[in-house]
């Protein structure tokens, strides 16, 4: 048996590369169901230029038509995930005029334990006419009300509008808009919650650094940190920040990271404080691995103003007072 070579490996890559790889019998599946929802869209538009724009026209739609729940998000631009979310922070919330609009005294009465998926979702809809009626309410006027504009970042809070189901040029370039720009949105350092510790440390005149630790522990990886106050040569605060919205598998492997790094600090930087500011709804449905999260911190905190209010006391304690 011969070996190629480096060369040969390299060229075969090149000569032979596909460019782009897809599966034929899957591209047409997708195609179909590409296909399916506009054809789902365009049935709801017609029935609501014969109806008018009404509660009953979107609730008939979502209740007897398949995937009509799915038709109505593709002309939001709401995401399956952040309907998920909303829908769990809503099980969370307790707040009268929410409750009261999506007629929450009819949901089930779960203990958390988890996050109702889109599948489960979907059949209480088809199952449970008061919350689905709950549902066609949160598009209709869940931007009235101020504990959803509270919780929901402005992006996603414009989609809640009521004009997108009027099929306006407007609303429909808003829509593309949107799809277009969101990788940009959630990537730009404005929209990152870091942000917020940077500018607290810098109001109190704090100086830090976001650097690397050897980790013998984790393979001797450099680990970066997202702050180290004052400095890394004598750092007496280290701060990591994991703000989630969307779950992924990732998280436990996050947290047992965690565990490494701070059995690392404690081991070799006896005085260092290790804060954690773990936050966002992926972490509220993720119970499991925020226990395993926040047990490797000596100090945790959220983006709330009272929490936010508590870090700088932290602070203070430990720069100021003597």
């Amino acid at each position: 048996m011969r070996y190629p070579s480096s060369n040969d490996k390299f060229n075969t890559v090149i000569s032979k590369n596909t460019f782009y790889f897809y599966n034929e019998e899957y591209e047409e599946y997708y195609e179909g169901h590409i296909s399916s929802i506009a054809q789902n869209i365009l049935l709801f538009k017609n029935k609501i230029e014969m109806e008018g724009l009404k509660e009953s026209v979107l609730l008939e739609h979502i209740t007897t038509v398949e995937d009509g729940l799915d038709a109505i998000l593709t002309i939001t631009g709401f995401s399956k995930e952040s309907l998920q979310r909303l829908v769990t922070f809503i099980r969370a919330a307790d707040d009268k005029t929410l409750s009261a609009l999506v007629n929450k005294d009819f949901w089930p009465n779960e203990d958390f334990k988890t996050e109702w998926g889109l599948d489960k979702i979907k059949s209480l809809i088809k199952t449970n006419k008061e919350f689905a009626k709950g549902i066609v309410n949160l598009f209709f006027k869940g931007s009235t009300i101020p504990a959803i504009k509270k919780v929901l970042p402005l992006f996603e809070f414009k989609k809640l509008d009521i004009n997108k189901f009027k099929f306006s040029i407007e609303s429909l370039i808003d829509t593309i808009i949107r799809y277009k720009t969101k990788g940009a949105y959630k990537a730009a350092k404005e929209g990152n919650p870091e942000v917020v510790i940077e500018e607290i440390l810098k109001s109190n005149k704090l100086t830090f650094e976001k650097g690397k630790f050897r980790i013998p522990e984790a393979g001797n990886i450099p680990r970066t940190m997202d702050f180290i106050i004052p400095n890394k040569e004598s750092p007496k605060i280290i701060i990591e920040c994991s703000y989630v919205v969307t779950t992924a598998s990732g998280m436990g492997d996050k947290a047992k990271t965690e565990k490494v790094v701070a059995d690392y600090l404690k081991k070799n930087y006896q005085n260092v404080i290790f804060v954690g500011f773990v936050d966002g709804i992926g972490w509220y449905v993720r119970r499991g691995d925020l226990k395993r999260m926040v047990d490797a911190y000596d100090f945790v905190f959220t983006f709330s103003k009272d929490e936010l209010n508590r870090f700088e006391n932290l602070l203070m304690e430990i720069f100021y007072e003597k």
